[in-house]
């Protein structure tokens, strides 16, 4: 996943910070950020919305086949996590094993380091998350 230093610097606000969208017509959060409310169509608005990052665990597995570029952090954690305002976000769970987690664990989101192209090239950083003690 080769990406240009620039285009990773214009990524700043997605990746440093949660960010998404809510509807100012039906309260509805969307992570991902949506410029169109798929309840209110062209009657809602979206403004841009910062997420806490706080959620719990709507599901999750562990990975032990991973894609390209993520091999040595096998075996880790996938989950979807239902965000305290309502969206659904998928994320790695960070500092835990599989046996660890369960359905229904409140987590935290967390700054932590996605992966790096090459040596030399850029560090991608980005949202994990962790079990909250």
């Amino acid at each position: 996943m080769k990406e240009s230093i620039s285009l990773t610097w214009r990524r700043i606000p997605e990746r440093y910070k949660m960010y998404g969208s809510k509807c100012q017509t039906c309260s509805s959060t969307y992570f991902p950020p949506r410029s169109l409310c798929p309840k209110c169509r062209r009657k809602g608005k979206m403004e841009p919305f910062e997420f806490s990052g706080n959620g719990k665990v709507y599901s999750f597995t562990e990975i032990h086949a991973p894609p390209s570029g993520f091999e040595e952090q096998v075996p880790y954690v996938i989950a979807v996590v239902e965000l305290d305002e309502g969206s659904r976000c998928t994320g790695q769970i960070v500092d835990a094993e599989g046996k660890d987690v369960k359905i229904g664990d409140h987590v935290e989101g967390v700054f932590r380091k996605i992966l790096s192209d090459d040596p030399e090239g850029p560090i991608h950083y980005g949202f994990k998350f962790r079990l909250k003690k």
